[in-house]
């Protein structure tokens, strides 16, 4: 296939990588430059997404938010200026689902389909192929690009129609911060009553506290390795979209709220470009104590 990708980033980059090694033509877009692996490799850099759209019969986006994607798509010399009937936009991008139906159409009203499917894994899944993604799609067209995302993931879900695969990376979000929440208290009360957190994460690891999250972050909260990852101003802005879909559905996410405020109190120490793990921080400064020095 001859596909499009633009927003070549930490992401973007190594799942280009892989669509590349699996045979397919790519024609390269991104703000701030194609990287020469990519070119070197075989990509075909372009100066804009309507260029990249015009050579493309699959046109993909990994950018960072939903300003960002209208932009790439509708904005000028975006990828809808290239647009023809028949080719397919795929947004992998983490955005609003009420955005993302609104794109939809004014795809659909220039021949085109469209796919919104956002990643889970970060960094590390994206240069392993181990991404898990989420689709919003119709059957038909998530048959036809189903390989592609073979090539970049493990666990692939048609969650339901457009729109779908967003709300299911909200609801992934969701879970991974309170997670972190829990996880970050669980440690800080443990040293707060003079137990050593790393054996207690190593107990619970064996337990039904196991997670993910204490696998991984909580060594990261012990060792203070906050590198990131998952930088807390993007977990900022999932959680955003939680919230405000939450209010566009007359609902309440209590604990979501507080996870959110715990990020805001990190933001203003400096943290936004933290690892999300550093949540902890907040949770450290409330309680006048680190889980480790």
């Amino acid at each position: 296939m001859n596909i499009g990708f633009i927003g070549l980033g930490i992401m973007g980059k190594p799942m280009a990588e892989h669509l590349i090694q699996g045979g397919h033509t790519l024609y390269l877009q991104s703000r701030s430059g194609v990287p020469n692996e990519l070119t070197s490799a075989g990509g075909v850099s372009c100066k804009t997404a309507a260029e990249v759209a015009g050579k493309a019969e699959v046109v993909m986006t990994m950018v960072p938010d939903t300003p960002d994607v209208e932009k790439v798509l509708f904005g000028e010399d975006g990828v809808a200026d290239g647009l023809s009937a028949g080719k397919i936009v795929i947004d992998m991008s983490s955005i609003s689902p009420i955005a993302t139906r609104d794109f939809a159409e004014r795809v659909k009203k220039l021949g085109g389909d469209y796919v919104d499917a956002p990643v889970s894994g970060g960094e590390v899944g994206a240069k392993n192929a181990a991404l898990t993604i989420m689709v919003g799609a119709t059957e038909a067209t998530f048959a036809k690009v189903k390989p592609l995302f073979e090539l970049m993931g493990k666990n692939i879900t048609l969650v339901g129609g457009i729109g779908a695969g967003q709300v299911c990376k909200v609801a992934n979000q969701i879970v991974v911060a309170l997670n972190i929440e829990a996880v970050g208290e669980a440690l800080l009360l443990a040293s707060k009553a003079g137990v050593d957190p790393s054996k207690v994460r190593q107990a619970l690891m064996g337990g039904f506290a196991s997670s993910k999250i204490l696998e991984i972050h909580g060594e990261r909260m012990i060792k203070r390795t906050f590198d990131p990852g998952f930088r807390i101003e993007l977990h900022q802005k999932d959680l955003n979209l939680a919230l405000s879909t939450a209010r566009e559905l007359g609902m309440s996410l209590p604990n979501t709220a507080t996870a959110q405020e715990l990020f805001n109190a990190c933001q203003a120490h400096g943290g936004a470009k933290w690892d999300h793990s550093a949540m902890v921080r907040a949770l450290e400064t409330l309680a006048n104590h680190p889980v480790a020095e």
